[in-house]
């Protein structure tokens, strides 16, 4: 059993969930919870980084510093928050707050983001569009909201992964950086799993019950103009992201 001693106050997170969205990370951050010497603070999503509001003028962590228990000394925190890959003020942000601290990062087929994005809109009673219309709307919509607003409709851009972790990789080493394939996450969840344990310094999970979380209903199935359409737009990235990650993502490609 980890022994617990002198309890500590939180003075700075050890890792973030940084993204993508619909990418498996509420599914992760499941895990990550389940773990005896993690804490995740006690909500999934706190959109701290990615508020322009607090970041205005002096930075007031404890706003974060907050959600978390006074812990352990052999536990360390995190918390996940899918959009802060996309948001571009986030990772310097983050760098701000702790230049060593890790990040995980799951990817998935931007093509089936996409969709999984625009189902979970129109779930929600929010995307009145339907997908190819609403992804042929995408720049206008965005350039004509509010930037909290516009990003609910971001179903192509939050996909250009290179662009998302080149931002990153200007202010965090690689082995700062864990990247993680969805469809490996999902496929090989225990290897996986023991992987980003032994990255954030922790020992596996010595069993676990597999759980699908945050599964939102899909009224259809993606169709193959739907599919070509957006792969044509994603195609030139993916292969770019294969180069720059060391990547085999032919099961993203037709």
């Amino acid at each position: 059993m980890f022994g617990i001693g002198r309890r500590r106050k939180i003075d700075k997170l050890d890792f973030i969930l940084a993204g993508a969205q619909k990418s498996g990370t509420t599914a992760l951050h499941y895990f990550l919870e389940k773990h005896p010497r993690i804490t995740m603070g006690d909500q999934e999503e706190m959109h701290f980084f990615d508020d322009d509001g607090l970041f205005s003028g002096p930075v007031d962590y404890e706003l974060l510093h907050r959600h978390f228990p006074l812990l352990p000394r052999s536990t360390i925190a995190g918390e996940c928050t899918p959009s802060y890959l996309y948001w571009k003020p986030a990772a310097e942000r983050i760098w701000n707050y702790n230049p060593r601290i890790k990040l995980l990062v799951l990817l998935r087929n931007p093509v089936e983001r996409a969709f999984a994005h625009w189902n979970m809109q129109r779930f929600k009673g929010r995307e009145p569009l339907d997908l190819l219309d609403a992804v042929k709307k995408e720049k206008s919509r965005v350039a004509g909201a509010p930037p909290r607003e516009a990003r609910r409709f971001a179903y192509v851009d939050r996909g250009f992964y290179v662009q998302h972790l080149e931002r990153f990789f200007r202010f965090f080493s690689r082995e700062q950086m864990m990247i993680i394939k969805f469809e490996k996450f999902r496929q090989e969840q225990r290897e996986t799993l023991d992987s980003i344990f032994s990255f954030l310094g922790v020992k596996p999970l010595p069993s676990f019950r597999s759980k699908d979380r945050n599964v939102v209903p899909y009224q259809r199935a993606m169709n193959w103009e739907e599919r070509l359409f957006l792969y044509n737009i994603f195609a030139d990235d993916i292969a770019t992201l294969e180069q720059l990650l060391g990547w085999d993502c032919s099961d993203w490609k037709l």
